[in-house]
């Protein structure tokens, strides 16, 4: 799939990209070619000749290389360190006593204001009327880094830093310690792993501190935790006050993705290092392939970070409509797929036959000629077999000269079509999707005059331009619209379920904004992030689950301040039981890819709502030791458990585990039998968060050859206390056209409604 949002700064960083790759390169390597390892120790194990574990990891690390150097000792995320080897050495250090695992770094990638209204965040003060809390988290943030002159980190009006930070201001290339404040009050940065594999950082490109010179990071801290800010836009565009999620938070940023992309040696330090300085929430807009969770270094440090009380959000993925594309599954790790905001950017195609098409565009400079200007089809303006998709160097400019040119979507940046246009002398662009982004539009600061529209205009267009002797266009631009209906709709891009690792756990956990997000940005490049863009903003809009993760961080540390004695569990669990999956006219949300209503593949619990998650009435809570649970029923060893907990532990061979008994506030039930008959049980535990009250439950689904009963159909609950209830779902069987079903359970006091999707598959799909 093409990426959603791609930009430049020096070397190219696939923003949307959804992938995972090894760190070193794809050809087989050389004996003595060295890649970068991380090696997983049983710190229990360590021999009593040594003083401390430092010494150990060295003094094992020598014994099978007299060059090779620790990058990183892990003390937190998890218990090792990281370093270069060859293969034999990897081996030969993985056979050693007390090494549980040598596994090879990964690459990771970045998944790239008027939410806070349309979420029923505009009125904040009234949920905390009397409180300093919110003040008192910290959200730290893994990303690009930080631009600390952005407003959106101006600290006025806010009390010291909280007594419990222990983090700092690390200084590096044009950064200081006095570019942290009360409200950005830590920024740290890691790149050992990054020039260990790629060479060491040019820092005329790039600087080699927390500082932000791609955006990315500027933008997800802003969303999340940035400050009020008046009139605030882009090029007059989304006009208007912007302030991230938890205005009064506080904000940590952790530089761990550079230019070449993001490595696990160094996300694994910053979370080490984050779980230390006391962050609260930790929000990760970024991701990699799908993995084994002990193999997965992000979910690896997010198991630290969980038990320490830090709620972990992260992306979903921009690998969307495709099934089985999300990433960041694990059950500890909260995990947000993207929705639409109620706003619009329309620019519209009015051809010369009479017809219009609408579009969308934040392009702002010089205007169009009002009079129709001829239009050519890109795959006619040259000889090369991609010239449809505008690629660099495929046009020719004696076609393309005081032209419209109509380019394609694929392969390509939207942004870099436009500039290829432009160097080729076209006077703009209309971008049409292609089948695989259907009718979703999204956004783009172009550099020339250009609009976006969907599959269906771009296929009526191009028949125009390939059928009219003389064709011509007009493009017009009508600013910022609001109010736009439906919303919120599941982005096409979104990355959807079933969860590859573990189907019986119910991923993406909801939906929240992430279509054309104003928030701060970088004034190190411009809001393209192409070479070419001399512009610079202090404020962008873009796209991407990396948008609607920050959203959710930013969320989670306003529950966090209201409930200081939640657990991550249950701060996601309130968001999940109270996220609506239908609009207020009562119909189903709506799936951008097909136009039809979305399931919970596709949106999870739902659309975040905020102000009912405050008061959630009930949670589903969950422990380290229901994690470790649930690692026993997936069948680990006790070294890989050992690996990603960090602890000697043992499942109880006498103990029958059940994946199914994970206390998750969602069902993925999987019926194993390829005939599709067969009886699943799920048990769960409601935490009473709210006053004392008579709970009933309901059951829909979309499926009749399941029948669901639940035990007991009635919850009544004193204040703080726990009641279980067993659901069975009974299928008959499966017709050849039955793949999924999907229904929702949930328990009400006539108050407070405590909701939870439900999807079925057959025969282990």
């Amino acid at each position: 799939m093409e990426a959603i949002y791609k930009y430049l700064v020096a070397t190219f960083i696939a923003l949307s990209l959804f992938s995972v790759s090894m760190a070193a390169p794809e050809k087989k390597l050389k004996e003595d070619q060295k890649t970068t390892y991380i090696v997983h120790v049983a710190k229990s194990e360590m021999p009593e000749t040594f003083e401390h574990h430092s010494l150990w990891y060295q003094s094992s690390l020598k014994s099978v290389s007299d060059s090779a150097e620790m990058l990183y000792t892990y003390d937190t995320a998890i218990h090792g360190f990281s370093t270069r080897l060859t293969e034999e050495e990897a081996r030969l250090l993985e056979s050693q006593y007390g090494i549980l695992a040598v596994l090879p770094e990964m690459r990771y990638e970045l998944h790239t204001t008027r939410t806070p209204e349309f979420l029923g965040l505009d009125k904040e003060a009234e949920f905390f009327p009397d409180s300093n809390a919110p003040g008192e988290v910290v959200v730290g943030v893994l990303d690009t880094g930080v631009w600390p002159e952005s407003k959106s980190f101006d600290d006025t009006g806010l009390g010291p830093i909280p007594s419990t930070w222990k983090g700092e201001c690390e200084t590096g290339t044009n950064f200081t310690t006095s570019s942290c404040n009360r409200k950005l009050i830590g920024a740290r940065y890691f790149s050992k792993g990054y020039e260990a594999t790629l060479g060491p950082i040019d820092e005329t490109r790039e600087s080699k501190s927390p500082r932000d010179d791609d955006g990315h990071g500027t933008h997800t801290a802003s969303t999340a935790a940035g400050s009020v800010v008046q009139a605030a836009s882009l090029f007059g565009y989304a006009a208007g006050t912007a302030r991230g999620m938890a205005t009064r938070a506080r904000v940590a940023a952790y530089k761990v993705c550079w230019a070449g992309g993001c490595f696990s040696s160094d996300i694994l330090a910053a979370i080490d290092r984050a779980v230390s300085d006391n962050v609260n929430v930790l929000s990760l807009s970024l991701g990699g392939g799908m993995s084994d969770y002990y193999r997965d270094s992000v979910a690896i440090g997010s198991f630290a970070a969980m038990e320490k009380g830090i709620l972990v959000s992260c992306s979903a993925g921009n690998a969307g409509p495709n099934e089985y594309s999300l990433s960041n599954v694990a059950p500890w790790i909260t995990t947000v797929g993207a929705g639409t905001l109620d706003r619009d950017f329309p620019a519209y195609v009015s051809l010369g036959n009479g017809k219009n098409f609408s579009g969308v565009s934040l392009y702002r400079g010089n205007a169009l000629p009002n009079s129709p200007i001829p239009i050519v089809y890109a795959g006619n303006a040259s000889h090369a077999s991609n010239a449809n998709l505008c690629m660099m160097g495929t046009l020719k400019q004696e076609d393309v000269a005081g032209k419209i040119v109509l380019c394609e979507r694929g392969i390509s940046a939207r942004v870099q079509k436009g500039a290829v246009v432009k160097a080729a002398g076209g006077f703009g662009m209309v971008l049409a999707n292609t089948a695989t982004n259907g009718e979703e539009l999204v956004a783009d600061a172009h550099l020339l005059p250009a609009t976006a529209v969907g599959a269906k205009a771009g296929e009526a267009i191009k028949n125009y331009v390939l059928s009219d002797p003389k064709p011509t266009v007009r493009i017009v631009f009508e600013g910022t619209k609001v109010g736009i209906q439906p919303s919120p709709i599941v982005a096409a891009f979104s990355s959807r379920g079933p969860n590859t690792i573990t189907p019986e756990v119910l991923k993406p956990d909801f939906i929240a904004p992430g279509v054309n997000i104003l928030a701060g940005w970088s004034k190190a490049v411009g809001p393209t992030g192409l070479a070419s863009d001399s512009r610079r903003v202090d404020f962008n809009i873009i796209s991407g689950t990396s948008m609607s993760c920050p959203h959710v961080s930013g969320l989670a540390a306003l529950i966090k301040a209201a409930h200081p004695e939640w657990s991550p569990a249950m701060i996601r669990s309130a968001l999940m039981t109270t996220a609506y999956t239908t609009y207020k006219d009562g119909k189903k949300l709506q799936d951008s890819s097909t136009g039809k209503p979305s399931t919970p593949f596709d949106h999870g619990a739902g659309h975040v709502d905020p102000v009912a998650a405050l008061n959630p009435g009930l949670a589903y809570d969950l422990t380290v030791e229901d994690y470790l649970d649930f690692l026993c029923a997936l069948n680990y060893t006790a070294a890989q458990i050992t690996s990603l907990a960090r602890r000697k532990f043992s499942c109880d061979a006498s103990k029958q585990y059940s994946v199914a008994a994970l206390n998750y506030p969602s069902f993925a039930v999987v019926f194993q039998s390829v005939s599709g008959t067969g009886v699943v049980k799920h048990t769960r535990t409601l935490t009473n968060v709210g006053t004392a009250g008579t709970y009933k439950v309901s059951v829909t689904s979309d499926t009749p050859n399941v029948k669901i009963s639940v035990e007991p159909e009635v919850l009544d609950f004193k204040e703080n206390e726990k009641k279980s209830y067993t659901v069975t779902f009974t299928s008959s069987g499966v017709t050849p056209q039955t793949q999924y079903g999907f229904g929702r359970l949930a328990w009400s006091d006539g108050k407070h409604v405590v909701g939870s999707p439900i999807s079925f598959s057959w025969g282990g799909q």
